[in-house]
């Protein structure tokens, strides 16, 4: 006996064969599974990607380290004294003697210390990659840093500028003629400088990737 339902011929009478929900929830099964799972190795991926950003955050940080603390200290320590002078004139070129130099020294040396201590807070966005109020207050603070840097740095070298270039208009003379090696320690300087301007920069786009990434 041929019918459109699904039956099963027992003698005359036609059994009905009713079709068991555990086949659908045998398909619904394996989707749930593979949803789940990609969610862990998504979430594995993303915990990994913020922990090498991590790392290379905290290698800048050792990069900047040296470069702002060798700038102030090549800054703080420059002085020259010409070997020629006078019971009454004395030719000393000093960091001391310029305002710009000095507030170089302060703002890098700041910025050495500050990083000093964000060491422990970049090793914590390592380890535990998910807690964000460290990155948080790392992208806040390196934020501060960068036109603090970079203010000193630019103060500095328009101050190199007229050292070695000098300006007839203003009738002020070359000094880097005579002091030479004074110059030369400034200049490394306000470079050491700028370079741990560039290094805040790159710290700060890493804190901002590894916060928008989830």
């Amino acid at each position: 006996m041929n019918s459109s339902h699904s039956t099963k011929e027992h003698g005359d009478i036609p059994i009905p064969v009713t079709e068991s929900k555990s086949s659908k929830s045998t398909k619904a099964a394996p989707s749930v599974v593979q949803k789940a799972t990609k969610k862990v190795a998504k979430l594995a991926l993303a915990s990994r990607w913020k922990r090498c950003l991590g790392i290379f955050d905290f290698i800048i940080r050792i990069c900047a380290i040296a470069a702002a603390l060798a700038a102030a200290t090549a800054m703080g320590t420059t002085s020259q004294q010409l070997p020629f002078f006078t019971q009454f004139f004395k030719f000393e070129a000093d960091f001391s003697d310029l305002p710009a130099f000095t507030f170089f020294v302060i703002a890098n040396a700041t910025a050495g210390a500050y990083l000093v201590l964000s060491l422990p807070f970049s090793i914590v966005c390592i380890v535990r990659p998910h807690i964000m109020k460290a990155r948080l207050m790392l992208l806040a603070f390196d934020t501060i840093a960068v036109p603090l840097v970079t203010s000193a740095a630019s103060a500095a070298a328009a101050i190199v500028y007229l050292a070695h270039n000098g300006n007839s208009d203003a009738n002020w003379g070359a000094i880097c003629r005579q002091f030479n090696d004074f110059c030369q320690r400034v200049s490394g300087a306000v470079v050491a400088s700028f370079i741990t301007a560039l290094l805040f920069i790159v710290l700060v786009i890493i804190s901002a990737v590894a916060l928008r990434r989830k």
